[in-house]
């Protein structure tokens, strides 16, 4: 095009091209670009046709690469795309297990494997393994999960994770025992859960399984109370059998182990004596030291018990005797809001319904279409869209154009906010994690996004969702 239209030999056209490709280098392009548009003048090419010319090639420059490159991704892209339609649960298993990587986030990658099937179980501490892993599903359960049964908890296969070593096994024996798979979430996902913690958690779990609460908390003392409150919050203790007897008996235990020691240490609970007095007959330090690290011990243990049993959350109305009135240790029931929030805040994902999900009704009132709906819809239609923002995207060719990308319990819509709607809603766009947008729908050539008149805030949840922005 250099040579056509500005007259370029063929070095200078080499060296437009060498600029185009040499590490995106805006210098070299803006000195060959003031020898493209003379030439182009000196051949009477109109200035609007110049400018064009210019656009077109400085834009290739920042995104143009080798056609070596866009085959290596084409290949790419073309064996995800066949690992993802044949082998959900191996190929979503394995982004997970590869973690950080790409452009969505790991609770973006869950959601899209459940709308194309995928039954996604959660964190459980007598069935998970450090990495994600796979988990044969009868083949009448179908893919069903808590995405399709309203969040309740559902039948989950119990049979030992099984790994195919290659994809010919895998599909050799998912076909010929009429099986389809489903994907565990692994002990990895568990956010502040150390990773030797974990391992000993498995190779106890390998020696004999877990009886209840009480067996785990004393064969592996290596967990550390606040990796107790997470794995209760998520729900991954919920396998294990309750000791019923800790509820009514937990209290007045750490009551008498508390008088029991006169030495109590930052750790522990310190309180007075029953007759209000101090004790009278001092201990030696090393027996101090000794009563104090033997009472500390037992008192983080007990410690992580009641944590525990205070936060385990449990389907179905709660059980006669399970709650001690009198020592005020409740087992409560999660609603659905506190669940969201546990597991946001303890793995950064839900395998349960997406947020929006819970909000549908109220959606459906202010008349938001869901992101399925959109490409059904007339081109030119004004709509309303809402979701959870996943990726904010404002390239530096776009002139100030910024992409919004909100995620329904249905799909992904896109919104296009210009310039003008952006800095009047800046602070909007930037801090909300729910946003409800309002415009034109553009639907040409299968693209479809919503460009933006008006943006509002919506109330959603109080998970801490998390977005790619501006990468």
């Amino acid at each position: 095009m250099a040579m056509v239209v500005a007259g370029f030999s063929g070095g200078e056209a080499e060296e437009l091209r060498r600029a185009m490709g040499f590490k995106r280098s805006e210098k070299r392009m803006k000195d060959i670009e003031k020898k493209l548009r003379a030439g182009m003048a000196r051949n009477g090419i109109a200035p609007e046709a110049q400018e064009q010319i210019v656009e077109s090639i400085t834009s290739f420059a920042l995104y143009g690469f080798p056609e070596s490159h866009a085959a290596s991704f084409a290949l790419l892209a073309y064996a995800s795309a066949y690992l993802k339609c044949h082998y959900l649960a191996a190929f979503t298993a394995a982004l997970l297990n590869n973690q950080p990587m790409g452009f969505y986030h790991p609770s973006t990658v869950v959601k899209d494997a459940q709308r194309h099937g995928l039954k996604a179980l959660p964190v459980d501490v007598t069935q998970s393994e450090w990495l994600c892993t796979l988990q044969a599903v009868g083949a009448g359960q179908g893919a069903m999960g808590r995405e399709q049964s309203g969040g309740l908890p559902f039948a989950e296969p119990k049979a030992t994770p099984w790994k195919p070593t290659t994809l010919e096994e895998f599909s050799i024996s998912s076909s010929s025992r009429g099986e389809r798979f489903a994907m565990r979430l692994g002990l990895r996902y568990v956010r502040g859960l150390r990773e030797d913690a974990a391992k000993t958690l498995l190779q106890e779990r390998a020696r004999a399984p877990f009886r209840s609460i009480q067996d785990l908390v004393e064969r592996v003392p290596e967990l550390r109370v606040n990796e107790w409150q997470t794995l209760a919050e998520i729900g991954a203790l919920n396998a294990l059998e309750l000791d019923h007897a800790a509820f009514s008996i937990q209290e007045s235990a750490r009551k008498r182990l508390t008088l029991a020691d006169p030495v109590m240490g930052a750790d522990s609970d310190s309180r007075p004596m029953a007759n209000g007095q101090q004790p009278t007959a001092p201990m030696s330090p090393c027996s101090r030291d000794e009563n104090h690290q033997r009472l500390t011990l037992k008192l983080h243990r007990r410690d992580a018990l009641w944590q525990v049993q205070r936060a385990v959350r449990r389907p179905g109305p709660l059980l006669e005797g399970l709650v001690d009135q009198e020592s005020g240790s409740p087992l409560a029931r999660m609603d659905a809001e506190e669940r969201l929030v546990a597991d946001f805040r303890g793995t950064g994902l839900t395998v349960g319904p997406h947020p929006m999900a819970y909000r549908r009704p109220q959606m459906n009132a202010l008349g938001v279409r869901r992101a399925i709906e959109l490409p059904q819809l007339q081109h030119g239609k004004r709509v309303r869209v809402a979701g959870c923002i996943i990726a904010r995207q404002r390239p530096g060719t776009a002139r100030g154009f910024v992409f919004l990308s909100l995620e329904d319990e249905t799909g992904v819509a896109n919104a296009i906010i210009t310039p003008d709607i952006f800095e009047k809603n800046r602070i909007t766009l930037i801090r909300e994690r729910f946003l409800m947008v309002e415009g034109q729908l553009q639907n040409s050539d299968n693209l479809v996004s919503v460009k933006a008149e008006r943006i509002f805030p919506v109330n959603i949840t109080a998970a801490e969702t998390e977005s790619h922005d501006f990468h």
